[in-house]
């Protein structure tokens, strides 16, 4: 298939799709006119990308994770070496996520705090002085 038909079965732009060969995560073959030519297999192959990349992996990742990717999801037997750096991944964006969460709450504390306590005479704030931090 073209790619333009494997972008239209799979949802994914054709430049994404060029970026992807690029990146060592796609290949196609080349027919006698120079188009590119994917074999049935590139639409599980861009599914499994997709679904690699939401969970925030790096082209790089995948590329070290798809010889073991087994189905849409992908499930990813073989590669318990890149478990541990998930693990760290994830250890990492729980860590942040908290952080968020408690500027969040420390932000909505304020916002309380000020409407509790009501109008005053201050000038407007019109958003083009920073805020502090």
């Amino acid at each position: 298939m073209r790619i333009g038909e494997l972008g239209r079965r799979t949802g994914v732009h054709t430049h994404q799709l060029r970026y992807y060969e690029a990146q060592g995560l796609l290949e196609a073959e080349r027919g006698a006119n120079g188009y590119r030519e994917y074999g049935e297999d590139a639409v599980l192959r861009v599914r499994q990308i997709r679904r690699l990349l939401d969970a925030g992996l790096s082209s790089e990742d995948i590329a070290y994770l798809l010889p073991c990717a087994v189905g849409e999801t992908p499930a990813l037997p073989g590669c318990p070496d890149f478990l541990d750096a998930m693990r760290s991944r994830l250890h990492v964006l729980d860590e942040r996520l908290a952080r968020l969460a408690r500027s969040r709450d420390a932000l909505a504390d304020y916002i309380g705090a000020a409407e509790r306590v009501g109008d005053v005479d201050h000038p407007p704030f019109d958003g083009s002085e920073p805020v502090p931090a």
